[in-house]
């Protein structure tokens, strides 16, 4: 064999292995496929739909399925003590009754928060948002709703003096984030930890926000974070001129999960892990 002809061999050899390679096929695939588009993989509650929601279970679920953060609702108790819980009262979520506010940690640490979503979770407890902090930082994203904090004064200052005791309340990475439906609340945060970034929420009445609100929301948030319904594609170019992102919120379909990745937004929130696409044949 001539060594022209050796030569052109391997021209065509090198030529056939670059082009069926998995990192050249991966990163076509990216530029063919919208939802391959690195979208930020954010478990609602944990994964919620596989593990009762707010608990170290669906936490630690969430972390085993590869997610980016996992979303927390955070709430305190009658001694102070912040807990990881959505709504103001137990009574769906556990096996007590009345408002978290008129619990003490010690009586709301006795509640069962995992039976009404599957036997196999009985007894899981309600976690403090200090046992989520120490037990999740550095292998996950958090991502904390300072839920109904008109209820529970001070609550901005209790969850600052967490983070800093931690010394995360200057993330290198923003791997910490700060939202709530109560815009008030997410600009005193943004006062009190101006290195963490921080979302105002939107639920279905923000559906015709101007830009005039939008820029008024970019003086002290990172991201406005909306309900699924209210997304289009205008929504998502106006948040994205106002130099925010979006993280969008709650998604328990693949359809919607889909619907959503075709729009860009930037991350999605979701009970489901799986259906978010960031990482393609991952499930």
């Amino acid at each position: 064999m001539s060594s022209k002809l050796i030569f052109m061999v391997l021209v065509a050899i090198i030529f056939m292995s670059v082009f069926t390679s998995p990192a050249f096929a991966s990163n076509a695939e990216t530029k063919a496929n919208p939802h391959h588009k690195e979208v930020v993989n954010v478990a609602h509650r944990g994964a919620s739909g596989h593990a009762p929601e707010n608990t170290i279970a669906a936490f630690d679920k969430a972390l085993q399925m590869k997610s980016d953060f996992i979303e927390i609702d955070v709430q305190m108790t009658a001694d102070g003590e912040l807990i990881a819980i959505h709504d103001t009262t137990v009574n769906r979520t556990t096996d007590g009754s009345g408002n978290v506010s008129d619990y003490t940690l010690e009586e709301i640490q006795q509640l069962d928060a995992g039976s009404w979503f599957g036997e196999e979770f009985a007894g899981e407890p309600i976690p403090t948002f200090e046992e989520i902090l120490d037990k999740y930082r550095g292998k996950i994203g958090i991502l904390i709703e300072l839920k109904s904090p008109e209820l529970y004064p001070g609550m901005e200052e209790k969850v600052a003096e967490a983070l800093r005791d931690r010394n995360m309340h200057k993330p290198r990475n923003g791997k910490i984030i700060i939202q709530s439906f109560n815009h008030e609340s997410v600009r005193l945060s943004k006062e009190l930890l101006p290195r963490i970034p921080h979302g105002v929420l939107a639920g279905l009445t923000w559906a015709d926000v101007t830009d005039e609100e939008l820029e008024e929301f970019a003086t002290y948030a990172d991201y406005f974070n909306p309900n699924m319904n209210i997304v289009t594609e205008d929504l998502v170019d106006r948040v994205h001129d106002k130099d925010m992102k979006m993280w969008t919120y709650t998604v328990r379909t693949q359809e919607q999960a889909d619907r959503l990745l075709d729009l860009r937004v930037d991350g999605i929130i979701t009970d489901f892990p799986e259906y978010v696409h960031k990482h393609p044949g991952k499930w």
